[in-house]
């Protein structure tokens, strides 16, 4: 197993349990966004009002394939990442795929105090909120759900519950 990827809506913990899975597997960490970003010298939400999503998604697609070749890596992927090209086939030749999963009320209360920094979800009140989620959750899941790990994030509430989580799901990997 040389690469680990997490894939799952956004708030699920990619870039948190990413970060602990990493350093306590002696992987390196890649956010595939900053990834993106550090190439293009631009944020997501510019690349995005610059040359719209579906010249986003052929980058993220050709940058994916890019990092499915590092070794000894634990790659977070952005949310949709999955539901483009053949993103899903790439990841599981490349290595282990896992679905962290959270349910709807839970995202709600991990995305609603940030809101502002995501603009897609910026202007949502909660019950817009909620409905956005629970729609766009419901449209990505058969992608998340190819993964060969669905891992529940729900119980992920404070920094404490951190290292938990990583040893549980070090437990699920393959040896």
């Amino acid at each position: 197993m040389k690469r680990i990827f997490l894939i799952g809506y956004m708030g699920v913990g990619k870039t948190t349990l990413g970060k602990e899975l990493a350093a306590k597997i002696g992987f390196q960490f890649i956010d595939l966004d900053h990834y993106i970003q550090g190439r293009y010298q631009k944020t997501i939400n510019e690349i995005f009002a610059e040359l719209g999503e579906s010249k986003f998604r052929e980058i993220e697609h050709k940058l994916l394939k890019e990092v499915a070749e590092f070794e000894d890596a634990v790659v977070s992927t952005g949310g949709g990442t999955p539901c483009f090209y053949d993103n899903m086939d790439v990841m599981k030749q490349a290595g282990v795929t896992v679905y962290l999963k959270t349910d709807p009320e839970v995202l709600l209360k991990r995305l609603f105090a940030g809101k502002d920094k995501r603009p897609l979800i910026k202007d949502k009140s909660e019950d817009e909120l909620l409905e956005f989620i629970i729609e766009n959750v419901a449209k990505r899941e058969p992608f998340y759900n190819q993964a060969q790990i669905v891992f529940e994030t729900g119980g992920l509430v404070q920094r404490s519950d951190i290292a938990g989580h990583v040893d549980k799901l070090i437990e699920m990997l393959p040896k």
